[in-house]
């Protein structure tokens, strides 16, 4: 059975296959732009589609996974220009902050990661080609903008209204439009190449139209042309990404080339919510991994809590939940311990199998990886993961060997990792104490003590969490 999934231009759910007379799945997906700490909000769409890749390459296919740096825009050569950096040095910084994350979260690498200011000859060829076609117009400073109106289809993605659609050169303040990013009511005639300003400083390349930069939206057409070729099998990224820039992308990529059909699938994933709310450094409620970690999380906790919801719909973050995944996974643990005793294997025997070898024995987990293909639906698939680990009754040697197969190439799929050693947390000797008297107080059933201590806990900074057999201790 094909991994089926969701398509955003169809709207409908589509087996994701390899096309006749191809060998590898081209995967191409937005990746950061580096000019600062990724948020969970950004590894919510980085992990879903390191999801996506593991789940088609248990389902036997091979695949090429692009994902771009983009280390020019008007964010990174603010941030550099504000640091007191090169443009290089300063994005070079937060790119390996990134991949110190991804190790962390248990990403697989991707297997080209092309970056903008590498990809500019690229950039710079695909424009002369739209120039040529027609498709763009040189301005009187230099600059290169699409002609929005030269694309018959432009706004199929999003299924835009042609309507009312207006093409404008220029912005509200009678300037020319070549910001990066606009708003979704602003569909105008967007910026190719940028040219020269004394605020780009030392950050511009040659070009047949003068000194300049590229503009954002270019980037991921060229660097998806050079890797992937005209046409390819997926493209994902974030909702926020559906409307201008992957419309852009299309329109700029099929208008250059001649060949319709950019990307035969396209996967977004929806926005994380904090406590409810929409995540922003104004609210204070922008969390990276490492501001998790200092309040005593793990980044194997936060990849659990970030595939628990559906990637069609908002996830709510909360440290509710990130404490409940702990609990959770040492469940999954204690199980996985139980069968692997019974099927006369160790710990260091729990390893899937290599990610393109095809998996034939599931044991009771079947039903988990049937649902894991039906549109990546990871919250059923954990679901249905503690169904199996919830059930009672004898278990022979030879299911036990079934099942810890099966749990793990599925757990591969998601990316969760068993048996990972624990942080030492540094409890202070009066925390312990506390935590050690709130225990024995709820054991007793003096639950108004205990509630005090726990209050006492909280008020010291500190958080407790009980396990059937004991307690953990994490700062808040």
């Amino acid at each position: 059975m094909p991994v089926i999934l969701h398509d955003t231009l169809s709207r409908e759910k589509r087996p994701l296959l390899l096309k006749p007379g191809r060998e590898v799945f081209g995967m191409y997906c937005c990746g950061p732009t580096v000019y600062g700490p990724a948020h969970i909000g950004n590894f919510r769409t980085f992990t879903l589609q390191d999801v996506l890749r593991r789940t088609l390459e248990v389902a036997g296919l091979k695949v090429k996974h692009v994902r771009n740096i983009t280390d020019v825009d008007d964010k990174t050569i603010r941030g550099a220009q504000a640091a007191g950096q090169t443009l290089g040095a300063f994005t070079q910084g937060w790119t390996d902050k990134f991949h110190a994350d991804c190790r962390a979260l248990g990403l697989l690498v991707p297997h080209v990661e092309p970056s903008a200011i590498e990809h500019i000859p690229q950039q710079v060829a695909m424009i002369q080609a739209l120039v040529d076609r027609g498709h763009a117009y040189v301005a009187k400073d230099g600059s290169v903008y699409f002609k929005v109106c030269s694309c018959a289809d432009y706004g199929k993605l999003t299924h835009l209204d042609r309507s009312k659609l207006e093409t404008q050169a220029k912005n509200s303040a009678g300037e020319a439009n070549d910001a990066d990013e606009y708003e979704r009511e602003s569909a105008s005639d967007f910026a190719l190449w940028k040219s020269r300003k004394p605020e780009d400083g030392a950050n511009f390349w040659p070009s047949p139209w003068g000194e300049g930069r590229p503009g954002w939206h270019i980037e991921c057409s060229a660097m998806s042309l050079a890797h992937l070729g005209a046409t390819f099998d997926l493209h994902g990224g974030g909702i926020d990404l559906c409307f201008p820039h992957h419309e852009n992308e299309i329109a700029q990529s099929e208008c250059a080339t001649g060949v319709k059909g950019y990307a035969a699938h396209w996967f977004h994933n929806a926005h994380l919510m904090v406590d409810g709310e929409k995540m922003s450094k104004s609210e204070g409620n922008l969390y990276t991994l490492l501001q998790l970690e200092a309040k005593g999380f793990t980044a194997n906790e936060l990849r659990y809590v970030l595939i628990g919801g559906h990637y069609r719909g908002p996830l709510n973050f909360t440290l509710a939940g990130m404490e409940a995944a702990r609990p959770a996974i040492a469940k999954l643990e204690r199980w996985a311990d139980r069968l692997l005793a019974l099927a006369g294997f160790s710990r260091a025997d729990f390893a899937a199998p290599s990610s393109h070898e095809v998996q034939t024995t599931w044991g009771r987990f079947a039903p988990a990886w049937d649902i894991l293909q039906e549109d990546l639906n990871t919250p059923g698939c954990l679901g249905q993961i503690f169904t199996v680990v919830g059930e009672n009754g004898e278990v022979s040697p030879h299911q036990a060997r079934e099942d810890v197969c099966g749990l793990a190439k599925i757990l591969h799929a998601l990316g969760i990792v068993l048996f990972v050693p624990k942080p030492e947390l540094g409890v202070p000797a009066a925390i312990a104490d506390l935590g050690a008297r709130r225990w024995a107080a709820k054991q007793a059933k003096d639950f108004a003590a205990a509630d005090r201590l726990r209050q006492e806990l909280t008020a010291a900074g500190w958080t407790m969490l009980d396990r059937k057999d004991g307690f953990d201790l994490r700062p808040l």
